[in-house]
């Protein structure tokens, strides 16, 4: 007899994960593979992708990697063609690669603007959109947004709020389109502040912010944001799309 808990597996379901050779990225595909998920790694730097499949393969993972930039759609589609070779089909993509620039607005340059949105907002749309060619009907996609994608950050990032913004637009429109039609449910994930690479700069200045400003008054853990994520994945969330889905430690309500 199965339990409630068992919702939240994901047993021989194909996971696609970008930016996971680090952060974010990295914490989820280590808790996609505990509840038994295949997993498809996606990042640029790929010595990094390599060592995170050894680590995960260590613990018993079946983990393909291969390289791929998001802000290049033609390397997305090779990310989905490899998923598809190797395993038939893509379950689940988490929308995870991520690029922060904190300027102020002024001085932002137009190169490094349209970076930021060519990896956050674009390349989540290329990732999506590859992934719904081949998923099946009970699929799911979980865009990786952020707390700064509904509040205003207390730091400079025009380009960053713009971005993760615009991917909580986008997971709503393709949830519109796609929920219904496909089967494939769309919803966006908004975490707070996490102590990862993107975070390591000025860290002492923001976890003294979000000490102030926050109802928890503290930066989360990975494991925090790893029940959120597994939530939006699995089939726990069936009844679930096109929603955002914040986990700050209450920064978003003050």
């Amino acid at each position: 007899m199965s339990g409630p808990l068992d919702a939240f597996r994901l047993d021989g379901r194909v996971v696609v994960i970008t930016g996971a050779s680090s952060g974010l990225g990295l914490g989820f595909a280590r808790a996609v593979a505990a509840v038994g998920g295949h997993l498809v790694l996606g990042a640029r730097r790929l010595d990094r992708l390599r060592a995170a499949a050894d680590e995960l393969r260590a613990q018993g993972a079946t983990v393909l990697v291969q390289a791929a930039d998001v802000a290049v759609p033609e390397q997305c589609q090779a990310l989905v063609d490899a998923a598809t070779a190797e395993f038939g089909r893509v379950d689940v993509l988490v929308n995870n690669a991520g690029l922060a620039v904190s300027v102020p607005a002024s001085k932002d340059t137009p190169d490094s603007f349209r970076q930021v949105i060519d990896v956050n907002l674009n390349g989540s749309f290329w990732m999506a959109q590859a992934c719904a060619r081949v998923m099946p009907a009970g699929s799911s996609i979980v865009n990786v947004a952020s707390v700064h994608g509904v509040v205003a950050s207390r730091f400079p990032g025009a380009s960053y709020a713009a971005s993760k913004a615009g991917v909580i637009g986008l997971t709503r429109d393709l949830a519109q389109q796609w929920s219904r039609r496909k089967g494939i449910r769309v919803n966006a994930l908004c975490p707070g502040y996490v102590a990862t690479e993107m975070t390591a700069t000025g860290e002492d200045k923001l976890r003294a912010m979000v000490a102030e400003h926050s109802l928890l008054g503290r930066f989360g853990e990975q494991s925090e944001i790893d029940g959120a994520l597994l939530f939006l994945a699995s089939p726990a969330s069936s009844y679930v799309t096109g929603t955002t889905l914040v986990v700050d430690g209450g920064l978003s309500a003050i």
